[in-house]
């Protein structure tokens, strides 16, 4: 027996209480209703199951960001298919693997890659593939546009498989995150209550929509809570300062706030009108929150969330929202910091973060002894991040379990050594990773990029950071390069560094 419980239909009820309300806002000025999106959804949940899919069957798609996209992922989640996002960025033998993996019943790809995603998908799964270009264009499109635009809703369970997401991949094969209805449901009601969205807010819609952030918080709480969406394709600074004037909230990763402090026309004026800007994804320095402050009169609100879980926690629309922090946790999610034996941590001492809540994935796709690995006896997911609580309920991310140093013996966080290095006036940011030392095990060693103009001396960093840092933690080395390796959502790729400096 279902329960409804669909992510469409939290979409479904803006529609049905004012289709003719404008959802969407395109930069050459093309406007859509909720009725509009509710029609174009028909349509491409009609399209999908006319080419043979059944419920349940996953649907890769490797395109550019448009709005013909988003009407894609809501038809999926219309019909009872398994929305599969892929990053542009994904070469063939990376497609290759996660075809073979998930099996989709259908690949949707840009024209230009139409051939390329042949050969990859007759070498392995042998699966139709299909175009949708980013301008209206593509065989999709030719096919939706003579479809028809009633079509009755799948009833959902809130566990039924909604989309699947598949994680980064730095350290061994990548895994397949199955996000269920109910997690997506559960979470956009947490961050719409938090966030005090409503049908008065305008989102200015900048990120890519292959990932957590753009795909699901941002559509998510702008149309479940009936506001409109300023839709760009892609972040382009001046573009988003222009339309700035006319939103009221604003999500980015910290290297889009970076890039907006460097254009003279972020200014107070310009985001008078501006209720919240989120940062997520990757660690905002606090150097970018204070800047940015000064420079537009708003305090980031940043977040913390991955793939398996959504959201997590979140510093606060009304309270303090402290640099170096992720916020207190989110409403119907619980965290712990435990320690090696799974064991609570009192706050002020670091450990590994653990979630637990109907935000939180059900599994890994055909990883079934991960899946257990990464789960506590009692039900808690260990997500990888080392962190600490404060005495307020405020959590701060140390890093990644991964990224923890042994040297000599000892345990050494990057991340505290990372905030010394980005104090120092010369750095601009920084990166510590461990390599291999004879007598050691791992060196501390640090990567740093220099601030315009700005010479950086290896020694006399080691000196300044010798004089606020047990000895143990200070690095070895420090490396100038001329920036750091990131992936698509901005995330510094510590693994790539590993191997450089090895």
């Amino acid at each position: 027996m279902a329960d409804n419980t669909s992510m469409y239909l939290e979409f479904a009820r803006m529609v049905r209480s004012d289709p003719l309300r404008v959802a969407i806002e395109t930069q050459d000025g093309t406007i859509f209703t909720y009725g509009d999106v509710d029609a174009q959804a028909a349509r491409y949940a009609n399209c999908l199951l006319d080419s043979g899919l059944k419920r349940g069957d996953r649907v890769a798609v490797q395109v550019e960001k448009s709005v013909q996209s988003l009407f894609l992922y809501l038809a999926c989640l219309r019909a009872g298919l398994v929305y599969l996002p892929l990053n542009t960025a994904y070469r063939s033998s990376e497609l290759d693997y996660f075809l073979r993996d998930a099996e989709p019943g259908l690949i949707v790809v840009r024209p230009e890659n139409e051939s390329v995603m042949n050969e990859v998908s007759q070498a392995s799964i042998r699966a139709p593939v299909i175009t949708l270009g980013s301008h209206g264009d593509g065989q999709l499109e030719e096919q939706v546009a003579t479809a028809d635009t009633q079509f009755d809703t799948v009833e959902a369970n809130s566990d039924d498989l909604a989309v699947i997401i598949y994680t980064s991949g730095t350290t061994g094969r990548a895994k397949g995150a199955m996000v269920t209805h109910g997690n997506l449901v559960s979470n956009v009601r947490a961050l719409v209550d938090s966030w005090q969205f409503s049908a008065t807010d305008v989102l200015l819609h900048a990120l890519p929509i292959f990932h957590v952030h753009g795909l699901f918080v941002a559509n998510h709480c702008a149309l479940t809570s009936g506001a409109r969406i300023l839709w760009h394709d892609r972040f382009d600074p001046a573009a988003v300062i222009r339309d700035i004037e006319r939103a009221t909230v604003f999500m980015g990763v910290p290297t889009y706030y970076i890039r907006l402090l460097q254009d003279s026309d972020l200014t107070l004026t310009s985001c008078a009108h501006m209720r919240l800007f989120v940062s997520g994804s990757a660690p905002l320095l606090a150097e970018t929150h204070r800047a940015f402050e000064q420079r537009s009169g708003h305090r980031i609100l940043e977040r913390y969330g991955m793939s398996e879980t959504g959201m997590i926690t979140s510093n606060p629309i009304d309270g303090e929202r402290r640099p170096g922090t992720v916020g207190p946790t989110l409403p119907g999610v619980l965290v712990r910091v435990v320690d090696d034996a799974d064991r609570p941590l009192p706050a002020g001492d670091k450990g590994a973060i653990q979630v637990k809540g109907e935000n939180v994935f059900s599994a890994y796709w055909r990883m079934p002894e991960k899946t257990r690995q990464e789960f506590t006896e009692d039900g808690w997911f260990r997500t990888g991040d080392i962190g600490v609580f404060d005495s307020d309920g405020y959590l701060s991310i140390v890093g990644r379990a991964k990224d923890l140093i042994i040297t000599g013996g000892y345990n050494v966080y990057p991340k505290e050594i990372e905030l010394l290095l980005d104090d120092l006036p010369e750095i601009m940011e920084s990166a510590v990773i461990g390599v291999p030392h004879p007598d050691f095990g791992e060196a501390v060693t640090a990567v740093v990029v220099a601030q315009p103009n700005a010479k950086i001396d290896e020694a006399r960093t080691i000196v300044a950071l010798k004089s606020q840092l047990a000895g143990y933690k200070v690095p070895k080395r420090v490396h100038l390069v001329d920036e750091l390796p990131r992936n698509a959502m901005g995330k510094i790729q510590k693994n790539i560094l590993r191997e450089r400096f090895e």
